[in-house]
Protein backbone atom coordinates (compact mmCIF):
# COMPACT_ATOMS: atom_id res chain seq x y z
CA UNK A 1 0.00 0.00 0.00
CA UNK A 2 1.30 2.99 -1.21
CA UNK A 3 1.56 5.77 1.64
CA UNK A 4 -0.03 9.65 0.43
CA UNK A 5 2.08 12.12 0.15
CA UNK A 6 2.00 15.24 2.62
CA UNK A 7 2.05 18.37 0.97
CA UNK A 8 3.87 20.38 4.10
CA UNK A 9 3.30 23.75 2.40
CA UNK A 10 -0.37 23.33 2.22
CA UNK A 11 -0.58 22.48 5.83
CA UNK A 12 1.44 25.02 6.63
CA UNK A 13 -0.97 27.34 5.00
CA UNK A 14 -4.22 25.66 6.60
CA UNK A 15 -2.98 26.19 10.09
CA UNK A 16 -1.48 29.64 9.72
CA UNK A 17 -5.21 30.41 7.95
CA UNK A 18 -7.49 28.73 10.37
CA UNK A 19 -5.37 28.15 13.70
CA UNK A 20 -2.75 30.85 13.65
CA UNK A 21 -4.25 33.98 12.45
CA UNK A 22 -7.33 33.89 14.67
CA UNK A 23 -5.45 34.16 17.40
CA UNK A 24 -2.99 37.20 16.46
CA UNK A 25 -5.97 39.17 16.99
CA UNK A 26 -5.81 38.49 20.99
CA UNK A 27 -2.19 37.12 21.89
CA UNK A 28 -0.37 39.35 24.24
CA UNK A 29 2.15 39.71 22.47
CA UNK A 30 3.36 39.03 18.49
CA UNK A 31 6.23 38.50 16.09
CA UNK A 32 5.89 39.59 12.82
CA UNK A 33 8.44 38.29 10.31
CA UNK A 34 8.74 41.56 7.38
CA UNK A 35 11.01 43.23 4.79
CA UNK A 36 12.12 46.57 5.78
CA UNK A 37 13.71 48.64 2.36
CA UNK A 38 17.00 49.70 4.69
CA UNK A 39 17.55 46.25 6.43
CA UNK A 40 18.54 42.48 5.26
CA UNK A 41 15.69 40.57 4.84
CA UNK A 42 13.76 39.21 7.07
CA UNK A 43 13.29 41.39 9.90
CA UNK A 44 12.08 40.20 12.93
CA UNK A 45 9.90 42.68 15.08
CA UNK A 46 8.79 41.79 18.49
CA UNK A 47 5.42 43.93 19.68
CA UNK A 48 3.31 43.80 23.26
CA UNK A 49 -0.45 44.43 23.26
CA UNK A 50 -1.19 47.44 25.23
CA UNK A 51 -4.66 47.72 26.81
CA UNK A 52 -6.33 51.19 26.23
CA UNK A 53 -5.52 52.56 29.86
CA UNK A 54 -1.58 51.71 29.29
CA UNK A 55 -1.65 52.77 25.89
CA UNK A 56 -3.20 56.40 27.04
CA UNK A 57 -0.45 56.60 29.42
CA UNK A 58 2.04 56.28 25.97
CA UNK A 59 0.07 58.42 23.56
CA UNK A 60 -2.99 59.84 25.48
CA UNK A 61 -6.34 58.44 24.78
CA UNK A 62 -7.30 55.34 23.17
CA UNK A 63 -10.26 53.04 22.92
CA UNK A 64 -8.50 50.06 21.79
CA UNK A 65 -5.68 47.51 22.48
CA UNK A 66 -2.70 48.30 20.21
CA UNK A 67 0.45 46.70 19.34
CA UNK A 68 3.44 48.49 20.30
CA UNK A 69 7.04 47.55 18.99
CA UNK A 70 9.11 45.96 22.11
CA UNK A 71 11.90 45.43 20.03
CA UNK A 72 13.69 44.54 16.36
CA UNK A 73 16.21 41.86 15.00
CA UNK A 74 18.15 41.16 11.34
CA UNK A 75 21.06 40.41 9.69
CA UNK A 76 23.57 38.19 11.63
CA UNK A 77 22.41 38.83 14.84
CA UNK A 78 18.99 37.23 13.80
CA UNK A 79 20.95 34.27 12.14
CA UNK A 80 22.86 33.64 14.98
CA UNK A 81 19.56 33.84 17.28
CA UNK A 82 17.58 32.05 14.93
CA UNK A 83 18.10 28.04 16.94
CA UNK A 84 16.72 30.11 20.38
CA UNK A 85 14.21 31.77 18.73
CA UNK A 86 12.53 29.37 16.75
CA UNK A 87 13.33 27.05 20.09
CA UNK A 88 11.73 29.67 22.39
CA UNK A 89 8.19 30.23 19.71
CA UNK A 90 7.91 26.33 19.55
CA UNK A 91 6.93 26.47 22.96
CA UNK A 92 3.79 28.33 22.47
CA UNK A 93 0.59 26.70 23.06
CA UNK A 94 -2.99 27.70 22.52
CA UNK A 95 -6.13 27.87 25.15
CA UNK A 96 -6.22 23.99 25.54
CA UNK A 97 -2.26 23.73 25.94
CA UNK A 98 -1.85 22.36 22.23
CA UNK A 99 1.76 23.78 20.58
CA UNK A 100 0.60 25.81 18.09
CA UNK A 101 4.33 24.56 16.42
CA UNK A 102 5.10 28.19 14.82
CA UNK A 103 9.02 27.28 14.44
CA UNK A 104 8.00 25.18 11.54
CA UNK A 105 7.14 28.71 9.73
CA UNK A 106 10.49 29.81 10.33
CA UNK A 107 11.88 26.46 8.07
CA UNK A 108 15.04 25.25 8.00
CA UNK A 109 17.10 27.56 5.70
CA UNK A 110 16.04 30.49 3.85
CA UNK A 111 13.20 32.07 5.68
CA UNK A 112 9.81 32.95 2.99
CA UNK A 113 7.13 33.28 5.94
CA UNK A 114 5.94 36.84 6.02
CA UNK A 115 3.44 37.35 8.61
CA UNK A 116 2.37 37.79 12.32
CA UNK A 117 2.56 34.62 14.84
CA UNK A 118 0.77 34.84 17.84
CA UNK A 119 3.20 34.58 21.52
CA UNK A 120 2.17 34.33 25.08
CA UNK A 121 3.82 36.31 27.37
CA UNK A 122 6.92 34.18 28.26
CA UNK A 123 7.97 33.89 24.55
CA UNK A 124 7.17 37.53 24.39
CA UNK A 125 9.31 38.68 27.13
CA UNK A 126 12.39 36.55 25.90
CA UNK A 127 12.38 37.57 22.65
CA UNK A 128 11.87 41.72 23.75
CA UNK A 129 14.99 40.92 25.98
CA UNK A 130 16.67 39.06 23.33
CA UNK A 131 15.96 41.90 20.43
CA UNK A 132 16.74 44.80 23.30
CA UNK A 133 20.21 43.26 24.59
CA UNK A 134 21.77 42.51 21.44
CA UNK A 135 21.64 45.78 20.04
CA UNK A 136 25.32 47.68 19.51
CA UNK A 137 26.82 44.46 20.42
CA UNK A 138 29.44 43.32 17.71
CA UNK A 139 30.62 40.26 19.14
CA UNK A 140 28.37 37.30 17.36
CA UNK A 141 29.38 34.96 20.17
CA UNK A 142 28.13 37.53 23.03
CA UNK A 143 24.87 38.01 21.06
CA UNK A 144 24.17 34.35 20.95
CA UNK A 145 24.99 33.49 24.33
CA UNK A 146 22.55 36.33 25.84
CA UNK A 147 20.18 34.44 23.55
CA UNK A 148 20.76 31.07 25.09
CA UNK A 149 20.98 31.96 28.36
CA UNK A 150 17.69 34.46 28.13
CA UNK A 151 15.98 31.27 26.91
CA UNK A 152 16.42 29.24 30.24
CA UNK A 153 14.82 32.12 32.33
CA UNK A 154 11.23 31.26 33.61
CA UNK A 155 8.60 33.35 32.67
CA UNK A 156 8.87 35.19 35.74
CA UNK A 157 12.58 36.22 35.51
CA UNK A 158 11.93 37.18 31.78
CA UNK A 159 9.14 39.53 32.74
CA UNK A 160 11.04 41.37 35.60
CA UNK A 161 14.28 41.80 33.22
CA UNK A 162 12.75 43.09 30.59
CA UNK A 163 10.94 45.36 33.17
CA UNK A 164 14.56 46.66 34.70
CA UNK A 165 15.67 46.72 30.87
CA UNK A 166 13.10 49.38 29.81
CA UNK A 167 10.71 51.11 32.08
CA UNK A 168 12.71 52.84 34.55
CA UNK A 169 13.66 55.94 32.75
CA UNK A 170 16.36 56.52 29.81
CA UNK A 171 19.52 56.36 32.26
CA UNK A 172 18.52 53.82 34.39
CA UNK A 173 16.95 51.43 31.63
CA UNK A 174 20.35 51.78 29.59
CA UNK A 175 22.12 51.11 32.99
CA UNK A 176 20.21 48.14 33.37
CA UNK A 177 20.56 46.90 29.72
CA UNK A 178 24.63 47.25 30.18
CA UNK A 179 24.61 45.43 33.02
CA UNK A 180 22.77 42.38 31.62
CA UNK A 181 24.70 42.35 28.57
CA UNK A 182 27.90 41.50 31.14
CA UNK A 183 26.03 39.27 33.47
CA UNK A 184 24.73 37.41 30.60
CA UNK A 185 27.07 37.49 27.80
CA UNK A 186 30.78 38.39 29.84
CA UNK A 187 32.73 40.99 28.72
CA UNK A 188 34.55 41.54 24.99
CA UNK A 189 37.31 39.08 24.04
CA UNK A 190 36.72 37.01 27.29
CA UNK A 191 37.77 33.66 26.50
CA UNK A 192 35.08 31.82 28.67
CA UNK A 193 32.42 33.16 26.30
CA UNK A 194 33.04 30.43 24.06
CA UNK A 195 33.69 27.79 26.52
CA UNK A 196 29.83 28.62 28.12
CA UNK A 197 28.23 28.77 24.56
CA UNK A 198 30.00 25.45 23.75
CA UNK A 199 28.16 23.93 26.97
CA UNK A 200 24.92 25.20 26.23
CA UNK A 201 24.52 24.40 22.57
CA UNK A 202 24.88 20.64 23.17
Amino acid sequence: MTKKKINTNWDLEYQLKHRIQPLVKYAPWVLRVTEYKDKPVPVFVVKERFSPEEEALHNGSSNKRVLRDRGLLYGQPLRRCLPVIKSIIGGVCDDAEIPLELHRFLGNGRITFRGNLPLDEEAGAKLSLIFKLQERLKDMNRVELIACRVERFSREEAAYWLTRATQYGGAASRWARSGMRTMLGGQPGDKEILKMLDRLRR
